[in-house]
């Protein structure tokens, strides 16, 4: 296995076909289409289907792409730790954080960088994730680590290190607490859920609309533990992603209708090439997908 090989598979699903991967890695795509094979034969599984129209992941793909995109992380995290033994990185960095960020990954690795470069001045900037585009692309903020649904803003670079679609956190015995439910079960509850401009708001009101809802939240909170702690007092059902729910004693129960899916994403204005912020946004990449 060859690292280059996990790196044109993770193109080939940021940039949904085999053309425009090999475009932006500057290689053949009959090199890039002969070297994702070997790396199938030599694994003994097919990670991509393409029967159809669109290339789409087969489930072992699905397991594998964020293996690989961790291992690329760690790589490139490895050679900009090199690089620095030979020069020192200095210069400004301004950082923009969704409201409410309690990433123990995210602040361990600003807080690191503190610590590890005191040549580097750094900044935090706290708002929400419309707003914190904004923000990057007039040059204001140089990295954001934001919640979005969609795509964003054009200008910018985004490096996803969460995809999942929302989900609803009950008490275990509510009403609600079973194997799956859809939108329209919620309706005789009150619901919680992030504050306009988060991700987690934005894929569940698209949602809603995609199959003629009209989306209601009764209860909103820039914090998802705030509202975790009020679906924990009985307060409402709280409208989050899974992995948020992790390890609070709540039920997650998935929602079959959530076609939208809930992102977290690093971005950064196109173009931007200052050693502090690229060591910055490797650093945090590297923690952020290997979580």
């Amino acid at each position: 296995m060859e690292i280059h090989q996990l790196r044109y598979f993770a193109a080939i699903m940021d940039e949904g076909t085999f053309t425009a991967a090999a475009h932006r890695l500057h290689v053949s795509q009959s090199g890039i289409s002969t070297q994702v094979a070997k790396l199938e034969l030599e694994l003994g599984q097919q990670l991509l289907d393409r029967t159809g129209r669109h290339i789409r992941l087969t489930p072992a793909g699905e397991a594998v792409l964020p293996l690989a995109k961790s291992a690329l992380a760690t790589l490139e995290a490895i050679r900009h730790t090199v690089a620095e033994f030979a020069h020192a990185v200095r210069g400004r960095v301004r950082l923009g954080m969704i409201m409410g960020c309690s990433i123990p990954a995210f602040l361990d690795s600003v807080a690191d960088l503190g610590r590890t470069h005191p040549g580097i001045e750094l900044s935090l900037h706290e708002g929400y994730s419309g707003d914190l585009q904004a923000l990057a692309l007039s040059g204001s903020v140089d990295l954001a680590l934001i919640g979005y649904a969609g795509d964003v803003a054009p200008g910018l670079e985004v490096s996803i290190v969460l995809d999942e679609p929302v989900a609803v956190a009950v008490p275990a015995g509510h009403p609600l607490d079973r194997k799956e439910l859809s939108l329209a079960d919620l309706g005789g509850e009150k619901i919680l859920c992030l504050s306009q401009g988060t991700g987690i708001r934005a894929a569940y009101e698209d949602s809603c609309h995609r199959i003629g809802l009209a989306p209601r939240v009764d209860i909103d909170a820039s914090s998802p533990v705030t509202l975790l702690r009020l679906a924990e007092r009985g307060m409402g059902v709280a409208v989050l992603s899974a992995s948020s729910v992790h390890g609070t004693g709540l039920q997650t129960v998935p929602l079959t209708d959530a076609a939208t899916h809930a992102r977290l994403g690093l971005i950064i204005r196109q173009g931007q090439s200052s050693p502090a912020v690229q060591l910055l946004r490797t650093r945090l990449l590297a923690a952020l997908q290997a979580r």
